[in-house]
């Protein structure tokens, strides 16, 4: 069957060479809250809220870009891995990834809907920061765990 939509399979290994540290290093950030200074540089921006500062709508704005960096190396990593082809792509892993996509939709959206109802403020903003990556993270989570699954099964018929 030709699937037109995923990426090839080589995809599958350069995107787990980019989660893995990418995922370490941004939860290290995230918990120590480093920022080391070479990654500070003036940028461009839009809609900028400076605190105790300016407002403008276009403008240069100073800003350490590490977040940003490994933000678009996880995704870019998360993506590879959750839609490159299997080496033996067919109709039941298609059922598999179709299904483990509406999971993690549904998971990755229950918990917005939770965090509407019962967090606030700073709390909230964290949520919605790791929401961002919650459905390719539960996706990736699902599909695997599925696909375990099936070759132990598959093993055992044998």
């Amino acid at each position: 069957m030709k699937v037109n939509y995923l990426l090839p399979h080589r995809f599958n290994r350069i995107g787990w060479v980019l989660v893995i540290p990418t995922f370490l290093l941004g939860i290290y950030t995230v918990i120590y809250e480093w920022e080391p200074s070479y990654f500070d540089v003036v940028v461009p921006g839009f809609f900028i809220d400076e605190f105790l500062g300016e407002q403008k709508f276009v403008g240069l704005v100073e800003n350490n870009i590490l977040n940003e960096i490994l933000g678009i190396l996880f995704i870019v990593g998360a993506i590879f891995v959750a839609f490159s082809k299997e080496r033996d792509e067919d109709e039941l892993i298609q059922k598999i990834r179709l299904q483990s996509l509406v999971w993690a939709t549904y998971w990755n959206y229950g918990i917005l809907i939770l965090a509407f109802l019962f967090l606030y403020d700073l709390s909230f903003y964290w949520v919605m920061v790791f929401n961002m990556f919650n459905i390719l993270i539960f996706f990736i989570a699902k599909f695997n765990w599925a696909m375990v699954k099936l070759k132990k099964s598959l093993v055992y018929e044998e």
